[in-house]
């Protein structure tokens, strides 16, 4: 890219003193929550990179590294050398040379080579802890590198002494700025980049570049989330599932095992759906608190997720009449406040309201280009013009949350929320326009792409008004 920075994209050096948040800002920074992140001091023995890449291209590589141990000592050898500054930089070669192979200085060594090869300093400290002498020989040393470097104020805890780590900071390196990769957002990840480009006049196209690509891949990202989550209401909403009977009649027992091999299928639609969501935002080691498939242990098809996730009784009523799909008992399930597939409506299935529940008897099927006489049992494609709503919400609340998420938490994910997340996004103009796209799902006739294409810049552009 530019001298001394091999592989033509900007590398970083995360260093620092041990147990400091430099693992939670590499982590942070390159999109990866597969990075090692613990209390304990000196988790991190070697240095180990972590690029992120975006169409098999580099945009920048960082390098999570060791946290200094003994400091002080590397200083004073350094300082035996008597040289004038243009030729410190050498020193510290010789110092890595020297001392390789010796343990004593192992993490030194670990931490000192990615930035003698190129790589740009950032040196993070905890700013709810109080500033020390002892820091001073960490950012001597990284002086005697030469290259250009900034310091990152991590606020760990609740306390703050910030002003005082800025005074000292402010001596050492060129740049000073607080960073908290717990609660970082991208408009705050995109500010940080753009500091770094000034640290060096040579780096400000290469990274300004870089940024540029990554603003992109993050609409891409967007996109995808969108692609996702249509697929998932369209797959849902267009499936049938179809059981062979036995018998002339279906029994009792047939047509709740058809049924429930329906809810079944729905639910893993919904589960891979969210698998792919959190690979497209690189969440893939992400641990949910919920079992899978529950929101706070909201089961897809329960009573607490149709009233979280479902329209109100209005929209109900007014979707339900302006779709021609509520009739008689229909219109006493949406408004009695009943979702999907609950025990009463599994009565009302059995009973024949074909209407809402999709069940017929299919004859003369043909199977293998034969025409067998079989009879079949089936139920889909969707009726019900409260589930694809109750769907939708759930996938656009999940993809928020991961959105959303820095890569540097490590804790569950904690998937709770209000009945104000659909007034958030929704109002009758965008009701209607979703409305005419599920109805066509819902048809059991093939959709034409540019209705899938509708539908997914309409999630597109709800989830970026959410997520932003």
């Amino acid at each position: 890219m530019v001298e001394n920075m091999t592989g033509l994209h900007p590398k970083f050096a995360v260093v620092g003193h041990p147990n400091k948040g430099k693992s939670s800002i590499v982590s942070t920074l390159a999109f990866d929550d597969s990075v090692q992140i613990s209390d304990t001091p000196g988790t991190t023995t070697k240095k180990r990179s972590f690029p992120l890449t975006v169409d098999g291209r580099v945009v920048y590589e960082l390098f999570d590294t060791p946290g200094f141990q003994r400091a002080r000592s590397v200083l004073s050898w350094l300082q035996q050398h008597e040289v004038t500054a243009d030729k410190r930089p050498e020193t510290v070669r010789a110092f890595i040379g020297e001392h390789r192979e010796n343990p004593r200085y192992n993490d030194e060594i670990e931490l000192l080579e990615p930035i003698m090869d190129g790589a740009g300093i950032i040196y993070v400290v905890d700013g709810s802890k109080p500033y020390g002498e002892e820091y001073e020989a960490e950012m001597e040393i990284l002086r005697w590198t030469g290259q250009p470097s900034m310091a990152l104020i991590n606020l760990i805890d609740d306390t703050n002494y910030v002003e005082e780590w800025k005074r000292a900071l402010g001596q050492y390196f060129k740049m000073v700025r607080l960073f908290n990769p717990m609660k970082a957002t991208f408009p705050q990840h995109l500010s940080l980049l753009q500091s770094i480009a000034q640290l060096k006049e040579e780096w400000i196209g290469p990274v300004s570049e870089s940024i540029e690509l990554f603003k992109t891949y993050h609409e891409q990202m967007f996109e995808q989330t969108a692609q996702s989550i249509t697929h998932l209401l369209y797959r849902s909403l267009s499936h049938v599932e179809r059981l062979p009977l036995r018998t002339e009649e279906a029994t009792e027992a047939e047509k709740i095992l058809v049924f429930e091999r329906y809810k079944a299928k729905l639910r893993t639609f919904e589960e891979v759906s969210q698998h792919r969501v959190e690979q497209v935002w690189h969440h893939e080691n992400l641990e949910k608190a919920q079992q899978a498939l529950l929101f706070d242990g909201m089961d897809l098809f329960s009573k607490e997720s149709a009233s979280l996730f479902g329209l109100s009784r209005k929209e109900l009523l007014i979707t339900g009449t302006t779709g021609g799909a509520v009739t008689g008992a229909g219109i006493d399930l949406l408004l009695g406040g009943a979702t999907l597939f609950l025990g009463s409506a599994i009565g009302a299935v059995v009973g024949g309201t074909s209407a809402f529940f999709g069940f017929s008897e299919l004859s003369d099927v043909k199977v293998l280009g034969q025409k067998l006489g079989k009879r079949y049992l089936e139920t889909g494609p969707m009726k019900n013009v409260n589930f694809p709503y109750i769907l939708l919400n759930r996938a656009l609340f999940h993809a928020v949350k991961i959105a959303g998420r820095s890569h540097a938490l490590r804790d569950k994910v904690m998937l709770e929320m209000g009945r104000d997340f659909t007034d958030r996004w929704m109002d009758d103009a965008l009701r209607k326009s979703l409305d005419k796209c599920h109805k066509a799902f819902r048809s059991g006739n093939e959709v034409k792409p540019e209705v899938l294409k509708t539908y997914e810049s309409l999630v597109k552009t709800v989830l970026k008004r959410l997520v932003q």
